[in-house]
């Protein structure tokens, strides 16, 4: 085959994921649904995984605090073979149900946390014996993978199964399997923030603003949501202590810092109550908004 037509194939095949991943969004909504209740309770997501499927765990959990502004610990990422494995193979390394169970085990799993396994093929040791630990901790327990006649789907309590087919490169699934994974990953932690008020509409409210690239788009997130000026924008945020919420909170009321701070404070820190656009009655204890027909939970 000439170079355009493998590519070709190649795209033609990698139409199909979209689907298979749709076919599946009800099982992600119910994933979404456990993990922002486990969160709400104390509770922590945690991805396991090996070899490519454990990069694109990886992955999503580091862009979780930068982009949302979590804590470090609250979206973690297992990967067979530690560290070294994200950017190497490491022989066997998903063989190792021993080194599963004690990198979960250091993490004292409540009733509260949710854990991931993400395995293309749904036999991966290491996924299989986190998952089978999770679950004697009490812990709920999802799968991701691509086949829904495998062990992981026996193990996990909630199951997203997409039915890529099978694969260009025979057996290579970091593929259609693989894009298939980094979309549902990418519903699951971006749903599950925008669930526990971590964005504002469709802003990221709560990027941290680690370079100057990111501080320029802070700037246009917060004049945009305000529908305020960028030098407005900046001036607010300065004052309000480089605080997005804050800030933005100061321009749509026409507050001081110290006024929006209370009134985020007495919102639980939502910022839909604070502003004034959705009532006490529509959140939960956490002060995030429960789900409500009719209404955007952003």
């Amino acid at each position: 085959m000439t170079a355009r037509e493998i590519v070709a194939l190649m795209n033609r095949e990698d139409r199909k994921v979209a689907f298979a991943v749709e076919r599946e969004v009800p099982a992600v909504a119910r994933a979404v649904e456990a993990i922002v209740a486990g969160i709400r309770n104390g509770g922590r997501l945690i991805y396991v995984g090996a070899g490519s499927s454990g990069r694109m765990a990886v992955l999503d959990a580091a862009e979780c605090q930068p982009t949302f502004g979590t804590p470090p610990k609250l979206v973690q990422a297992l990967i067979a073979g530690g560290g070294r494995a994200i950017t190497r193979a490491v022989e066997g390394a998903e063989d190792d149900v021993r080194r599963a169970e004690s990198e979960l085990r250091t993490r004292d799993l409540t009733r509260n946390d949710v854990v991931v396994g993400v395995t293309a093929s749904g036999t991966t040791p290491f996924v299989l014996a986190a998952l089978r630990y999770a679950r004697g901790c009490g812990a709920i327990t999802v799968a991701i993978t691509s086949n829904r006649k495998t062990p992981v789907a026996r193990l996990a309590k909630i199951v997203i199964a997409t039915e890529v087919g099978p694969e260009v490169l025979t057996g290579s699934t970091r593929m259609k399997a693989g894009t298939a994974q980094k979309m549902v990953l990418n519903m699951l932690s971006t749903a599950t923030m925008a669930q526990l008020g971590h964005v504002y509409e469709n802003l990221m409210i709560d990027v941290v603003q680690t370079n100057e690239k990111v501080a320029k788009r802070a700037l246009r997130i917060l004049a945009e949501a305000s529908g305020k000026s960028v030098s407005a924008a900046e001036q607010a945020l300065r004052t309000a202590g480089h605080n997005m919420r804050v800030a933005l909170v100061m321009l749509k009321l026409g507050v001081e810092a110290k006024e929006a701070k209370k009134r985020l404070q007495a919102a639980g820190r939502n910022l839909r109550v604070a502003l004034g656009e959705m009532s006490e009655m529509a959140t939960g204890e956490s002060g995030v908004p429960r789900k409500k027909r009719g209404t955007n939970n952003g």
